[in-house]
C-alpha cells in the first residue's frame, strides 16, 4: 500500500468530520481476509484510521450515495467511479453540494476474491485509459503505472462476427444460469427505480418463476434500461454468483450508442444522453 496516499485520504476525511462539513465518509477498509478491501463508512474522526486505498479497491462506492441523499457525505472515488457521480448528477438523483468527492488517481484494480489477491488487472482496467477522476473536490495523486492502449470492444467484435444463431445460443446458455438474485441490480449505480419492473404485479411484466424466457426478459430489459447510461464499472458482472458476462452485454450497447451518437455515459454531468433527447434531423443512417 502507498502509505502517503492513504495518509492524505485519512487526513482529509478526519478534517471533514471534525469540521462538521460531512456526516459520513464512504471509503474502503481492509477486509476480514487481510488481503482485499471492502466498503467502509466512517462517522467519527477516530474511525478514519481504518481507511485504506490500494489495487484491491474494486467496489464502486457511488451506489451508496443513493441511500445518503439527506445528509452531506464524503466519498472516495476512482476515475471510473467518477462517471457514476456524473450520471447521478445528470439524472438529478444527487445534489452536487451534498457530496464532497475525494478523488484518487488510479492505474487499475486487480482481480480479487476472498483470501486471494490476484496479480492480473481486471478486464475493464486493461483497456481503460482514464487515470484521473472527472470530478472531485480533493485530489489524491499517486505514481501511476502506464497501461498499454487496448481495443475496448475486442470481445464484442469477436461475438459480432458469429452467426446470429450462434450468438443467440451463447446468450441463451448464459441467461439460463441466472437465478434471479438481482445482485446485478442492487450493486448498479444506475438502477435506482423505487419499483423495479420485474417486481410489479399490475401489470405483470415478468413471471416470478426462474425459467429461460423469464430470465431472458429480465436480463435484456435491464440491459436496454442501461443503454446510454452504463458507466462500465462492471460491478454487475463482479457480483454475479453464476458468472454471467453481464459486462459484455452492457458494453455491446455502449458500443452501439457510441457509434450512433458519439456519446459515452458519465463523461459530463450536463450533456443529455441520446435517449433523453430528440433531434428532428437525426436519421442515424436509416432509410425514412
Amino acid at each position: 500500500m502507498d502509505s502517503e496516499l492513504i495518509q492524505q485520504i485519512r487526513s482529509e476525511a478526519s478534517y471533514l468530520l471534525k469540521d462538521g462539513t460531512v456526516k459520513c465518509v464512504i471509503g474502503y477498509e481492509r477486509a476480514s481476509d487481510g488481503l482485499t478491501s471492502r466498503p467502509f463508512f466512517a462517522y467519527e474522526p477516530a474511525a478514519v484510521e481504518r481507511l485504506i486505498f490500494d489495487e484491491t479497491c474494486t467496489h464502486n462506492l457511488v451506489r451508496y450515495l443513493l441511500d445518503k441523499k439527506r445528509e452531506k457525505v464524503a466519498i472516495v472515488v476512482k476515475p471510473c467511479d467518477s462517471r457514476a457521480i456524473n450520471l447521478l448528477l445528470n439524472e438529478a438523483q444527487i445534489k452536487r453540494h451534498m457530496v464532497f468527492i475525494i478523488g484518487v488517481t488510479c492505474s487499475g484494480v486487480m482481480e480479487t476474491s476472498c483470501n486471494d489477491k490476484g496479480q492480473a488487472l481486471q478486464a475493464r482496467c486493461q483497456t481503460c485509459q482514464m487515470t484521473k477522476p472527472l470530478v472531485y473536490d480533493f485530489l489524491v495523486e499517486q505514481k501511476l503505472v502506464e497501461r498499454p492502449e487496448g481495443e475496448p470492444y475486442l470481445d464484442i467484435q469477436e461475438i459480432e462476427t458469429k452467426p446470429i444463431a450462434a450468438r443467440r445460443a451463447f446468450w441463451s446458455e448464459q441467461f439460463g444460469r441466472c437465478i434471479r438474485c438481482y445482485a446485478c441490480r442492487q450493486v448498479c449505480p444506475g438502477c435506482y427505480c423505487p419499483d423495479c419492473f420485474v417486481e410489479q404485479l399490475d401489470p405483470l411484466w415478468v413471471g416470478i418463476r426462474i425459467a429461460p424466457k423469464e430470465n431472458e426478459l429480465w436480463q435484456i430489459t435491464r440491459a436496454f434500461h442501461l443503454a446510454g447510461r452504463c458507466i462500465g464499472c462492471n460491478e454487475c458482472e463482479r457480483v454475479c454468483p453464476v458468472d454471467i458476462p453481464l459486462g459484455r452485454l452492457n458494453r455491446k450497447l455502449e458500443k452501439e450508442v457510441k457509434e450512433l451518437f458519439t456519446f459515452q455515459a458519465g463523461l459530463s454531468p450536463e450533456e443529455q444522453p441520446p435517449f433523453a433527447t430528440f433531434k428532428k434531423e437525426e436519421t442515424l443512417g436509416f432509410e425514412e
